[in-house]
């Protein structure tokens, strides 16, 4: 009789065997089911596109349900770009606080307003975090305010 082969090892198989193929494909084949949806968006300042990833939260798909979306970012205390947002989000089921790190997208419900860090910065009540900048945020650091467009991802 023959044995029946282990389902996890066959499906790492195949997937590392896919990576080679297609690794759209492949990712899609080995992420369990129980992982959150993800959404990706970009946001363009300048000539410089910068990519993010908003968790699967209330107020990351509130937020993701308002793009695309034109913002002026000003500075805020050297350590933060904010802008105001067209509404309030849904933040039910968010922490009272969070403690930002640089390339942290949030919202500071309060005020309701975007808040991008390029700067760590204490846990602060009201602060709610909607997802992180998938690399370098280096076109977002300059002086002064920026037009940013915020967009999703197709």
């Amino acid at each position: 009789m023959m044995k029946r082969p282990n389902t996890k090892i066959m499906a790492l198989a195949i997937s590392s065997v896919l990576s080679l193929i297609s690794p759209a494909l492949a990712e899609t084949i080995s992420k369990p089911k129980d992982q959150p949806a993800m959404t990706k968006i970009q946001m363009i300042v300048g000539g410089d596109v910068l990519f993010a990833t908003l968790e699967d939260t209330t107020a990351g798909q509130d937020f993701a349900a308002m793009l695309p979306l034109d913002l002026t970012l000003s500075d805020y205390h050297g350590i933060e770009k904010v802008a105001d947002l067209p509404r309030k989000l849904d933040t039910s089921g968010a922490p009272a606080s969070y403690k930002p790190e640089t390339g942290d997208i949030t919202l500071y419900a309060p005020w309701g307003n975007l808040a991008i860090f390029y700067k760590p910065f204490q846990a602060s009540r009201g602060l709610v975090r909607l997802g992180e900048f998938d690399g370098p945020i280096d076109a977002l650091i300059q002086d002064g305010s920026i037009r940013v467009r915020i967009e999703p991802v197709d």
